[in-house]
């Protein structure tokens, strides 16, 4: 199964992506940017990363190691042509000026006034230089306000926005969700607004600047605590895995593993207990609507196991969800990379090492990519700098000065 999937990456090396022509500048580091431009460069953009010479961060974020870096580093930096320069010197700033020259996108996540100390503020130097370039800035703050401008990084967010608040167990501690889901939505919402720019300077031919905060997409996530709390006044509060306003919306003992049941209709509630052979559940005036069943959790958690109990999760989760009844096994993430499904879908590719989470976006007629593995540090500074016109005497002066990596 893999190896169709390698043919298919194979096959679809020379289509056109979406965003064929679209030349991107990242100097973004660590998660919610790359995120964003690995997204668009596996739709056909030319991304560039500028990463300083001692490199992006993430790639020390190991073990394990691809080769000398991190697989941290490797699940968001494929496709991208990598350089390294030093931009906290004027050379490499003269260097970033005329990669900006043709370019579409900038991407960046330095701290808040990093870029106008440096002679390029959007509003200030960029926009009049480079009218139609979308500039995107990823912050953990935003540039102002009572938290302007400090650094933000995803589990410090979590926190500040209450996502921790309501993960974890009722009666355990606040805990933080498995993975960086804020930096990661931050990033999908930095590819939304760059998409968004796009489309409108089609139209009026001018870039813009987009903001997108760490803190304002935390926040985003709040659903549906957030309407909650703004219909009831309540402070909302941990539940587990149960849903705080759908049930059967958890997971239950089955006779092995636990099986997780997302029911969130009343015809699915009917379905659910004839298949258990217990129909009468769902004439019961505790359960007979969402609005009860509720009202009336615990008990009903405590019917629907000792009927579960009878059954082995894999075998049930399959019937169960053929007839209609939203659900699924808790399965380990070796067990999902392996998984027919996953593999059908095309969600694992493979580049000689490189095995990387394939791009959930499938257009019909262009195709995400999979065309580089992510770049070693500075492994693409000559062929960059060449493109630019940069001669070879000028080239090697600023390698011998460490401004330049390659």
């Amino acid at each position: 199964m893999t190896a169709s999937v390698n043919d298919t990456a194979q096959r679809t090396q020379t289509t056109q992506g979406a965003l064929q022509g679209i030349k991107v500048i990242d100097l973004s580091r660590v998660l919610g940017g790359p995120y964003c431009t690995q997204a668009l460069a596996d739709h056909g953009a030319q991304v560039i990363k500028l990463e300083p010479p001692g490199g992006d961060e993430t790639r020390g974020w190991g073990p394990p190691f691809y080769g000398d870096t991190a697989w941290y580093f490797a699940g968001v930096n494929r496709n991208k042509q990598g350089i390294a320069v030093d931009l906290s010197c004027e050379a490499g700033r003269d260097i970033l000026w005329k990669l900006l020259e043709d370019a579409d996108v900038l991407v960046e996540n330095f701290k808040p006034g990093t870029l106008a100390r440096w002679g390029m503020d959007y509003e200030r130097d960029l926009r009049e230089r480079f009218p139609k370039l979308i500039h995107c800035a990823v912050s953990g703050f935003g540039p102002d306000g009572p938290l302007g401008g400090l650094p933000g990084y995803d589990a410090a967010i979590q926190a500040m926005t209450g996502l921790m608040s309501v993960n974890g167990e009722r009666d355990g501690p606040a805990t933080r969700v498995g993975l960086p889901v804020v930096d990661m939505v931050t990033g999908l919402n930095a590819l939304a607004g760059i998409l968004l720019a796009l489309a409108e300077r089609a139209k009026s031919g001018h870039g813009q600047s987009i903001d997108i905060a760490l803190y304002d997409c935390g926040v985003s996530l709040l659903h549906p605590h957030l309407p909650n709390y703004f219909g009831s006044g309540r402070t909302p509060q941990r539940s587990g895995n149960a849903h705080p306003n759908i049930t059967p919306y958890d997971s239950y003992r089955t006779a092995t593993a636990p099986i997780f049941l997302a029911v969130g209709n009343d015809r699915q509630f009917a379905r659910l207990c004839a298949h258990l052979g217990a129909p009468q559940l769902a004439d019961d005036p505790r359960y007979v609507d969402n609005r009860s069943r509720c009202a009336h959790r615990e008990p009903l958690k405590a019917a629907l196991e000792s009927l579960l109990a009878e059954h082995d999760c894999e075998p049930l989760a399959q019937a169960l969800i053929n007839a209609g009844v939203p659900c699924g096994p808790v399965q380990t993430v070796d067990v999902v990379a392996r998984h027919p499904h996953t593999l059908h879908r095309g969600m694992v590719i493979e580049m000689g090492e490189y095995r990387g989470t394939a791009s959930p976006i499938k257009l019909s007629r262009t195709p995400a990519t999979y065309r580089t593995a992510p770049p070693a540090l500075g492994g693409d500074t000559r062929e960059v700098l060449d493109a630019l016109g940069i001669d070879e005497a000028t080239q090697q002066r600023l390698l011998e000065a460490g401004v330049l990596k390659a």
